[in-house]
């Protein structure tokens, strides 16, 4: 075995494998009771003419093993984009392969190409082994930012 990693934009062939690691996700996140995309959401939304969302895949000999889905905000108080990680994710058996520092290597010269100072994500609150990941990679917890949530009204009101 050669263990050759590598990472990509995915693309058509990739959708199948790129659900199954989202909903891979939504079960380690606990969230896949809700959990609704599809095929046709990926293709539909990440790969048109112009895409709402990007996915890097890590293929490990030639199997895509991890994804990092990210989007883009186009510019905020400095006038430059913020990319924003919305998933990573590794199978539970590819997690020591590096996998998922290339992808986010791979982010960081994306978020570099489009003149992206900085990449902003969320981590699960007890999800220690991903905090110290992140870490190693040169990420920190945001010491002025607190992530918050609204629901918007879906016409059940009380």
């Amino acid at each position: 075995m050669t263990n050759c990693l590598s990472v990509r934009p995915f693309d058509h062939r990739d959708v199948p494998k790129v659900l199954e690691l989202m909903r891979g996700l939504a079960v380690f996140e606990g969230y896949i009771d809700r959990f609704a995309v599809t095929e046709q959401d990926l293709i539909d939304h990440g790969l048109c003419d112009t895409p709402r969302f990007g996915v890097l895949v890590a293929e490990l000999d030639g199997r895509v093993i991890g994804i990092a889905v990210h989007y883009a905000i186009p510019w905020t108080y400095d006038l430059k984009p913020t990319i924003v990680l919305k998933e990573l994710f590794v199978e539970d058996g590819a997690r020591s392969s590096g996998a998922g520092a290339a992808l986010i290597a791979a982010l960081k010269r994306h978020a570099a190409a489009i003149g992206a100072p900085r990449i902003n994500w969320t981590v699960l609150a007890g999800n220690e082994p991903a905090k110290r990941f992140y870490r190693r990679q040169g990420g920190s917890p945001d010491e002025i930012w607190e992530p918050w949530t609204m629901a918007t009204s879906s016409g059940d009101e009380s």
